[in-house]
């Protein structure tokens, strides 16, 4: 189990502060080359001000991370980027990069995504965690195992979570309760837009079943919805065309656990057409590069069963 603690700009706190009602957030960094491995969906980021303030001024829980590009990031997030505008969005990301972005530039940020955020009042802010040194200029990960940081940790994240609530700092937080509605945390599960973003960026913006990449009608599809007991997860997750999403919810698509694209004969039987879908009937889908952001056979399965094969 670890923490981090970011730094992060006096004016993108104090801009999110004054807005509790945002409880999803980009802590974005300018330069969108490295990614963010610190942590794990569902453990705890903080965030730290600069010197001098140099204070513990907030956090949430880890959401994910991608490289978006400054709109992406602006149609997605709005204000829980801590502008308020997607002009100044650019003015501000510009003034970092010492080099104002052109006319038609559109660079990719890092974006760093926190859910379920809390602002602490200012004379309920802490001190930096231990060894946090005075030139951290990003910011500072934590194993929560070592007896000094699970003490101090433990305190903010019981803030985090609320006064009545135990903290147990040696695995991630999973409660039941329902996936939407008050926060619960549970490793893995994402906000609602991060889950939005990093499926968009795990599938590099390209429909998993067409190869479509006309951004505006691609859409993050839950395999396991919402209602059903899904999760905003990405193993949980498809980039679709809108057509092909429709398609797949009402249970004409399907992808077995090997990734492979089923096509129902009902299309054919209920429309007469459907040949560009029984053209990759057998063949794989476009998964992630990355293993375990490749959708999950449980919920494949559920899907198959619940949707596909009871249509």
């Amino acid at each position: 189990m670890r923490a981090y603690v970011g730094v992060t700009d006096g004016d993108w706190y104090r801009f999110l502060a004054a807005r509790p009602s945002l409880k999803e957030v980009n802590f974005w960094r300018p330069a969108g080359s490295r990614a963010f491995r610190a942590l794990s969906p569902g453990e705890p980021f903080l965030f730290k001000t600069h010197h001098p303030h140099n204070r513990v001024v907030g956090g949430g829980f880890f959401s994910g991370f991608a490289q978006l590009r400054i709109s992406e990031a602006w149609s997605l997030f709005g204000d829980g980027n801590g502008v308020s505008s997607l002009a100044e969005m650019r003015r501000i990301v510009g003034r970092y990069r010492r080099e104002a972005i052109a006319v038609g530039d559109d660079p990719v940020i890092g974006c760093v995504l926190v859910r379920d955020t809390v602002f602490f009042p200012a004379d309920r802010s802490a001190e930096p965690p231990p060894e946090f040194a005075s030139n951290i200029v990003q910011g500072k990960g934590y194993d929560l195992a070592t007896r000094t940081s699970a003490g101090y940790f433990e305190v903010l994240v019981g803030r985090l979570l609320g006064a009545s609530v135990d903290v147990d700092l040696s695995q991630p937080w999973h409660r039941p309760g329902p996936t939407y509605g008050d926060p619960r945390l549970s490793p893995y599960r994402l906000g609602q837009q991060a889950f939005k973003a990093v499926v968009l960026n795990a599938y590099g913006r390209r429909c998993a079943i067409t190869g479509d990449r006309i951004q505006p009608v691609l859409q993050a599809a839950h395999i396991r919805p919402l209602p059903a007991g899904g999760e905003h997860r990405i193993d949980n997750g498809m980039l679709l065309r809108s057509d092909v999403h429709t398609l797949y919810d009402q249970g004409y698509l399907a992808v077995d656990p090997k990734h492979r694209l089923l096509v129902s004969p009902r299309l054919r039987a209920e429309f007469g057409n459907g040949e560009q879908f029984y053209s990759r009937a057998g063949t794989q889908i476009a998964v992630p590069e990355a293993v375990r952001d490749r959708p999950h056979r449980e919920f494949l399965e559920w899907h198959l069963d619940e949707v596909f094969k009871a249509a």
